[in-house]
């Protein structure tokens, strides 16, 4: 068992960890900062946070410091007895929030998208049906029906409400949408970093839940006439699809007719769509 002092300290380190955790939350909160980590719908919970962490912090130093010694017990754990064991798990919590501190929050780039590698192939194979943009699978139908509106527009727009469905129904037919015109935005990464102008991908992250599972999506720019541009600079692509073989894979890309620098947008990721064609009908109401 250890003694009352040391239970006590551990205590104290356990609530300092809990109300530096509301401490970091409510500064990201305050910075408008929580998009870069976690989705609108999520950043509403994480911002209540702070509230119940500060009661938990503030009832742990409370009984440390003012609790009888009946009251204060390891619970059957061995805490340790060493203050170089006790840095370090403690520090495994604190050195994460340093760092948060101390680092700026930006939203994730090319560095994250070499790891996690970009995806240029959105869907399964086109359906086999012979009628164009019909498919019997439910789960390629919202792909064939935003095909559909998307065959229509004289200008493609790929709208960051529903950007990877987008992309996956185009990927989809790719075929069909060869030689059509498309408008799409993200931020310039290059798989080769040593490479300038010419082959690069307009991309972005799909986050479903957090930065953790975010996925970079993107799609081919073959932009040879064009000034060369550092990664990571959001930039604006219009220009005519084409399908290419690329690492074996046949492949959309965009034969750009501009490329044109942009500033990061308030929101850089990109998340899934409940109902992509009603999404559609909405986004196109709305730019009219």
């Amino acid at each position: 068992m250890n003694n009352y002092g040391s239970i006590q300290r551990h205590y104290v380190f356990r609530a300092a960890v809990l109300l530096t955790f509301a401490v970091y939350i409510e500064h990201l909160s305050r910075q408008d900062a929580l998009h870069y980590y976690v989705t609108p719908g999520l950043a509403f919970w994480v911002k209540l946070c702070p509230i119940p962490l500060s009661f938990m912090a503030l009832g742990l130093a409370a009984q440390a410091l003012f609790g009888r010694g009946s009251a204060i017990c390891d619970c059957g754990h061995q805490l340790p007895r060493s203050r170089a064991r006790s840095a370090a798990i403690y520090g495994t919590f604190l050195f994460p929030l340093l760092l948060g501190f101390a680092l700026p929050d930006r939203a994730l780039g090319s560095a994250a998208a070499a790891n996690k590698g970009v995806s240029l192939t959105f869907s399964t194979d086109r359906p086999k049906e012979a009628a164009k943009f019909q498919t019997d699978d439910p789960f390629a139908a919202e792909f064939s029906a935003l095909a559909r509106k998307l065959y229509t527009q004289p200008v493609i727009p790929v709208y960051p409400q529903i950007f990877s469905e987008t992309l996956g129904a185009l990927d989809m037919y790719k075929h069909d949408f060869k030689d059509k015109e498309i408008v799409v935005s993200g931020f310039l990464y290059r798989e080769d970093s040593a490479s300038s102008g010419g082959r690069f991908v307009v991309s972005r992250f799909l986050v479903q839940c957090c930065t953790a599972d975010a996925t970079p999506l993107g799609i081919l720019v073959n932009a040879e006439r064009q000034k060369s541009l550092p990664a990571d600079t959001w930039i604006k692509i219009r220009g005519k699809l084409q399908v290419v073989v690329y690492k074996g894979k046949e492949t959309l890309q965009i034969d750009a007719e501009s490329v044109t620098p942009l500033n990061q947008p308030s929101t850089p990721y990109v998340y899934t769509s409940s109902d992509s064609v009603e999404e559609w009908n909405e986004l196109q109401t709305a730019a009219k």
